[in-house]
Parts: structure tokens; C-alpha cells; sequence
């Protein structure tokens, strides 16, 4: 009975020891946690819309650490690592004894560490919390902090751990890091060679950095490719072949596109770890390739900025602010897409809108560029010289700066401002000034992004469109009035589209229109096709003059090989919509053949006291009607020169619903055939034409 008692005893008394032990080693777990959060800062990211990395920022410690999860990383690489490193990770707890019970008695038997026992748990330890030495106090620690991290993470967490935290030379952490310096891509495909090298380096990441001490590394590589378990995973004959390809001998620049949209990420969000943009990095690289090229062939100071954006969508899919972030001889710090400059001559295709718009011209309407006196403003052309009679569509295509502000005169600054209001752009006036002819030739301030986004309108068939930040900020379609009609924006697009590219590039089908400003401080050059806009800014920062700056000479050859580069397919211009024409100037009405203005600046007697006319649709003409994007009909566009306001049109005999005062109106016919259309303006004459509808 005594010794059933005694027995009982030790039982109780060994279980209450275990349960003892247990509590002091759960206490001291929960007393002295690992540093897990410590592990979690890691390097900014900012990716492209594809997630794409364009640029990473260092921690604060001078780390390149990119987070990084196994599905980030070749599975090769991951078997590799396992099979090299501790193949029986997903068996054990922290601590694999029978490798810990082989080093040992390798060790007893020679005298010498032979072989280690570290698992890739123990090593997430070491690097989470560095150890001092190599003692066996610190050896113990790291078994300890292995449990622990064992206990609080997954297995594929502490893989994600050792990922993206194993040291690769230098400053380069985690496989990510590692695999862009050395191999400028990212891992999620790697040769047998590349994924071996990349499992060698972290045992002696600084002895063994393939750009300081090549042999080493190819040492290490061939251990990795000899070891039994690896070449069971890679395949018989896989090591040879891996063998017989070289090293890397240089580290490379880890991606660093988009410097301004990257810090402007950062500065809206520092906490977050991943920024999410718009761009694109092959646009961006393409890009910013074309920028510092051009940079260095036109001299110190000289910086470029250039938004590409998507005019359906809003997205901008390309930016940068400056040729060069880092160069301090240009200023490069400075994001010049964002600076009001004078925009030159880059307005003009909005006055010309306008005046499409009114019915007020057509392409082939003739209109004098010769000296004129506008009330004191005397305009004169760039080349100080002047054409005489030419074609609306020369005066455009030519950039001529009077019949420019004839027709700014006619439409109206105020009007000209109010369809920038309605793309949410609004240029900057000289102070305590109200708007008048000069803002026609860049009289007033625009940044390029803003420029870029009135020219989206017009590569969206004139419907506004609000540019992203580049970041989070949500683009798209406006729902204000259109920026221009469709008629009106083709008309635009038409004549810009035949403008000459300049000398040496190579004709793309884009529509582009450039600009200088007033002491050639700043050329400018903006483009589009159907879907992508192109803006060039190109200047001094210190808003210094550069002899020789021009936009036609120095931007716009920027602006086609900008789009050459970004890789982008181009998209035709959009058709003619209902109602937009190109006629010959012996078939235009008279009154609308040649444009002129009386003394006091009004359209002249010959145009507004005529008798009212249609111009459009013209007598006997067949027109074809479309439908919107819901299968309606579109309404039928109708033009009037001559006449006076207000004019009330008539349908087959039946009235519209209102009169107008403006001379283009519209009307939905009941439907195909022949329809009669009439106009009575307000002295009572009246003009017909009949037509055919299909």
C-alpha cells in the first residue's frame, strides 16, 4: 500500500512538474513574444495598372525589402529552397531533431561544424532579430524564438517571412529584391541556373555576391546543383545544363519610373504599403526614355514633362514632371505638369470649334491674314509676316495668329472661357483682368495637365472628360454640356490630323496642334488619335528664355516620338458623325465663302443682314442618320447663315418647339424619306431646302 502511495506520489508529483513546466514556458512565451511586427515593415511599393513595379522606396533602416509571398516566386524555387535548406519544414515544429542529433555527432566525430541544423523557422529568427554572435546562448535563443514563431504563424507564413527578409548582399533583402538586381525581372519565372544562385546566396550573402566575388558565387551555385534532394526536384540533367550558364556579374537599378507620380502617391497615403496607379510601366518607360534623350540633346536646364492619358476613360497611363527626378542642373525635382505657363498657340483649335459651331465658317471659308487693329490689340504672327487670303483650314493648320483672333473676336472670349469651364479646366488671368483676345494666342496660364484634359474632349467627340491623378483620384466621362459639338470636334480633328509631322518623323494619322509662348520660354505640343492624348511641355523650370525654343521645332518632334515609343497601337480618328462635311469653296454658300469682320468688331452686314440661308443640310442632299449607342436616332444637325435672330425652323410644315437665336439648331425626323425644312428669321424672310433621309 506504502509503495502504491509512493508510486501515486511521483505521478501526481511529475505531472504537476509538467504542468509547471508547461505554464513557465507558455508564461515566458507570452512574457517575451518575438519581434513579429518588427518584421513587417517593409519597403513602399508603387506598381502600375497591372500591378507592375514601377518604383520601391527603401526602408528606413537603407533596406530594399519588397513584401513577397510564395505565389510571387517560381514554385521550382520554392522546392529548391526546401529541398536545400530544411526538407522536413512541413513535418517539424520549429526545431527538426534528427538534423539537430546529425550535427551533433557530425561535430563529436570531426572536431568541426560539418553540416548545420537551422531550419528555415530557425532562420526566420535570426533575421527577424539579429544575433550578436555565434555562442550558444544566442544558438539557444534562436531555437526558442523558432518555437515561438512556429506557435503564432502558418507554415506558408513563415515561408513568406524567410522570402522576403533573406539577406542577398548589400542592401538587397528577400527574393524580390534579389531577383531584380541581379536578373531585372521579377521571380515568378526563373531559370534552374537563376533559382539556384538565388537559394546559394543567403548562408554568406557578402562573400558570395555574384557582382564582387564571381568565383564564389558559382561555388556556391554548383554546391546547390550537386545536392542530392535539389537534383531530385530539378530534373535529371537540369544541373549540368544550369551549370553551363553564367553569373551575373553586375547588380542593376531596381525599377524607378514615375519618380513625381510615386512620391505624390506617398505623401497621400504613408501608410500604405502597395500604391496602386493608373500608368503603365512600358508607356512610362518608353516615355521617360524619349524625355531624357531629348533633354540631352537641347542643353542644361532644359526639362520635359509629358501626360499621356486614355480620352475615354480619363486614366492618365503616363506622366512625369521633369526629364530627370534627380537632376539638379534642371530642376528636375519640380513637376512642370503641374505649373501654369503661357500655352501659345495650343488654344486656337477651341476658337475654331466655336466658330464651326456657330455655322459661322467651314473649312474652306477664306479669311484674311493681313494687319489688323482690334480696339488697340494688334496681333502679328509668329513669323512676322503674313498670307493674305487663306483657307480656314490653312489659317489652323498654318497656326496664324490674326485670323485666330478674328474669329476669338466674333465668338467671343467669354463664350471661349465658359467651354474650358465646361471640361473643369479654368486657365489663370492676369489679375483684376477680365478675358480678352490675347488669352486666343496665350494670353493667360494652363498646365499641361489641364491642356491635356481639354484636348481629351476633343479625341472623345467633344464630351469632357476629368483626368485622374495618376493615383486614386476617379476619371471619366463629365456629365456637363459637350466642350464642343461632335460636328464641330470632327471639323477640329480633320484639320489637325493633316497638319505635316515635323522634319524626320513619320506620319502616325494623329491630330496634333503645338505652340510658343512669348519670349520662347515654353513650346508646347499636344496630339491625339481615337483614343490616346499626348501633351509635351518643354522649357526651363526657371521659366528662363531658350533661344531656338519652338513648339513645331523643338516639342512636336518629341510628341510623335513619345508616341512611337510608348508602344501604344494606334486607334483611327473617329468618323464623320451626321452632318459633318469638308465642301469645296466654289459649292459654300456665299455668305459663308469668305469671313469678315465690320469696324466694330460684328460680323459683317454681307453675313448677319443677309437673307437667312441653310447651309446645312444643303438642297437635294441624301443624309444619312445615325443612332446612339441605345439604337435611337440621332437628331439632324441644322445650320443658317445670314438673317437675324431670334429664327424659328419649321419641319415639313410644323414648327419646332422653340426659336433660337443660335444659327445651328436640330431635329429628330418621324423617319425616313423626303422632308422639307424651313427657316424664318426675325424680319420675316424665309429659306427652304428639301432633302432626303435615309
Amino acid at each position: 500500500m506504502a509503495l502504491w502511495a509512493k508510486i501515486c506520489g511521483a505521478l501526481v508529483g511529475s505531472a504537476l512538474l509538467c504542468v509547471a513546466i508547461m505554464f513557465g514556458i507558455d508564461t515566458a512565451d507570452h512574457a517575451y513574444p518575438p519581434p513579429l511586427e518588427q518584421a513587417r515593415t517593409v519597403s513602399a511599393e508603387v506598381l502600375d495598372a497591372d500591378g507592375q513595379l514601377l518604383r520601391a522606396f527603401a526602408t528606413p533602416q537603407g533596406r530594399w525589402r519588397l513584401q513577397t509571398t510564395a505565389k510571387d516566386v517560381d514554385p521550382q524555387f520554392v522546392r529548391m529552397l526546401i529541398a536545400y535548406e530544411d526538407q522536413r519544414f512541413f513535418e517539424h515544429k520549429g526545431v527538426d531533431p534528427i538534423a539537430l542529433v546529425r550535427a551533433a555527432w557530425q561535430f563529436a566525430t570531426h572536431g568541426r561544424i560539418v553540416s548545420g541544423a537551422s531550419t528555415l523557422s530557425m532562420q526566420v529568427a535570426r533575421l527577424i532579430e539579429p544575433r550578436e554572435g555565434r555562442s550558444f546562448a544566442a544558438k539557444f535563443r534562436q531555437l526558442a524564438r523558432a518555437v515561438q514563431i512556429e506557435r503564432r504563424l502558418s507554415k506558408a507564413e513563415i515561408l513568406d517571412l524567410y522570402l522576403t527578409h533573406a539577406p542577398y548582399g548589400g542592401n538587397l533583402e528577400g527574393i524580390r529584391a534579389a531577383s531584380l538586381a541581379y536578373f531585372g525581372k521579377e521571380p515568378r519565372r526563373l531559370t534552374v541556373s537563376e533559382a539556384a544562385l538565388l537559394v546559394a546566396l543567403p548562408q554568406l550573402p557578402e562573400k558570395r555576391r555574384p557582382d564582387r566575388h564571381l568565383k564564389a558565387a558559382e561555388t556556391a551555385r554548383q554546391r546547390v546543383l550537386e545536392r542530392m534532394a535539389v537534383s531530385a526536384v530539378i530534373g535529371e540533367g537540369e544541373a549540368e545544363r544550369a551549370a553551363l550558364t553564367a553569373v551575373p556579374e553586375r547588380r542593376l537599378q531596381l525599377p524607378a519610373f514615375a519618380a513625381h507620380v510615386a512620391e505624390a502617391a506617398r505623401r497621400k497615403d504613408p501608410a500604405v504599403i502597395q500604391h496602386q496607379t493608373t500608368l503603365r510601366r512600358n508607356i512610362q518607360k518608353g516615355l521617360e526614355t524619349v524625355a531624357k534623350e531629348a533633354a540631352a540633346r537641347l542643353g542644361p536646364k532644359v526639362s520635359i514633362a509629358m501626360v499621356m492619358a486614355d480620352a475615354r476613360t480619363g486614366e492618365i497611363v503616363g506622366e512625369l514632371g521633369s526629364a530627370d527626378y534627380f537632376d539638379a542642373s534642371r530642376s528636375g525635382w519640380i513637376d512642370m505638369t503641374r505649373i501654369s505657363r503661357s500655352p501659345g498657340s495650343t488654344l486656337k483649335p477651341f476658337i475654331y470649334g466655336l466658330a464651326f459651331e456657330e455655322g459661322l465658317v467651314s473649312q474652306e471659308t477664306i479669311i484674311e491674314d493681313r494687319p489688323a487693329d482690334f480696339f488697340g490689340y494688334r496681333p502679328r504672327n509668329f513669323d512676322m509676316t503674313y498670307q493674305g487670303d487663306v483657307s480656314i483650314r490653312q489659317a489652323l493648320q498654318l497656326s496664324l495668329n490674326v485670323p485666330a483672333v478674328r474669329l476669338l473676336d466674333a465668338v467671343g472670349p467669354t463664350r471661349l472661357m465658359v467651354r474650358f469651364r465646361r471640361a473643369e479646366v479654368r486657365p489663370t488671368l492676369p489679375a483684376n483682368e477680365a478675358p480678352g483676345l490675347a488669352i486666343g494666342l496665350g494670353g493667360l496660364g494652363i498646365n499641361l495637365k489641364d491642356l491635356v484634359q481639354l484636348y481629351a474632349g476633343l479625341a472623345n467627340r467633344g464630351k469632357p472628360v476629368r483626368l485622374g491623378d495618376g493615383i486614386r483620384e476617379q476619371p471619366g466621362a463629365l456629365e456637363n454640356e459637350p466642350l464642343l459639338d461632335a460636328v464641330a470636334t470632327w471639323q477640329i480633328a480633320d484639320i489637325l490630323s493633316g497638319v505635316l509631322p515635323p522634319a524626320g518623323a513619320v506620319q502616325r494619322g494623329i491630330a496634333y496642334k503645338t505652340g510658343t509662348s512669348y519670349g520662347y520660354r515654353d513650346a508646347w505640343s499636344v496630339g491625339f488619335d481615337g483614343r490616346y492624348v499626348l501633351g509635351v511641355w518643354v522649357g526651363r523650370p526657371d521659366n528662363g528664355a531658350v533661344p531656338g525654343l519652338t513648339g513645331y521645332g523643338t516639342a512636336a518632334p518629341i510628341l510623335f516620338e513619345g508616341f512611337a515609343k510608348s508602344g501604344v497601337a494606334l486607334t483611327p480618328l473617329p468618323r464623320a458623325p451626321a452632318g459633318a462635311v469638308r465642301i469645296a469653296q466654289a459649292e459654300l454658300p456665299i455668305s459663308q465663302r469668305r469671313f469678315s469682320l465690320s469696324a466694330n468688331g460684328l460680323v459683317s452686314a454681307s453675313i448677319r443682314e443677309a437673307a437667312p440661308q441653310i447651309v446645312y443640310p444643303p438642297e437635294g442632299a441624301r443624309v444619312e442618320l445615325g443612332v446612339d449607342t441605345d439604337g435611337v436616332a440621332m437628331p439632324l444637325v441644322l445650320k443658317l447663315q445670314g438673317g437675324r435672330a431670334p429664327f424659328r425652323w419649321l419641319a415639313n410644315g410644323k414648327p419646332l418647339p422653340e426659336t433660337s437665336r443660335r444659327r445651328v439648331n436640330q431635329w429628330v425626323p418621324d423617319g425616313a424619306g423626303y422632308s422639307t425644312l424651313t427657316v424664318i428669321d426675325a424680319a420675316g424672310r424665309a429659306a427652304s431646302v428639301r432633302v432626303f433621309l435615309n
